[in-house]
């Protein structure tokens, strides 16, 4: 349960995080001004997105607020098991980043279950994210990197069976 409420912790910064970014953004950047934070590489413009990554999908955003309820569910139940660390920053990153999202699909214009995303860190103009995008990517590379190196859950090492000779 100690792990289970660090991962609610940490979902919850991630969450604070991104959605007092969000707010600024909205605030600062609504007359379409653009801050340049690294020349050619950051910049910081608004963009409300109605669909997934890089605007695709605008037209079913319903289906990302299911989508994406599903994933906060899924990740509140399979956090129970917990038992590592690693897994710990995992899940909390990840709940955190879909957590702020679902409530942007929720409660943002134009309206409940069909709101938009709010954008605002464009990397080269190659696509514009938020905070929790990156605690969604970070998670998800993490994610990656402990089942590659078979860790599970419950924090215990995967041992091999040797090959029947």
């Amino acid at each position: 349960m100690r792990r289970y409420g660090w991962m609610l912790v940490l979902a919850a910064v991630v969450l604070a995080v991104d959605q007092s970014s969000k707010f600024w953004a909205v605030s600062a950047l609504a007359d379409g001004e653009r801050v340049t934070v690294v020349p050619q590489v950051i910049q910081l413009r608004l963009l409300l997105n109605p669909g997934a990554a890089f605007s695709i999908g605008e037209g079913v955003t319903w289906v990302f607020t299911l989508a994406t309820a599903a994933a906060v569910i899924g990740i509140l139940y399979v956090g129970r098991r917990l038992r590592s660390s690693a897994w710990t920053v995992v899940l909390g990153a990840l709940l955190g980043g879909a957590g702020s999202h679902l409530l942007d699909r929720l409660f943002r214009p134009p309206g409940f279950a069909h709101g938009h995303v709010v954008d605002f860190i464009d990397y080269g103009g190659l696509f514009v994210g938020n905070v929790a995008d990156i605690a969604l990517t970070g998670g998800c590379a993490l994610l990656m990197l402990l089942s590659v190196r078979g860790i599970p859950l419950d924090g215990t090492p995967q041992v091999e069976e040797p090959a029947p000779s």
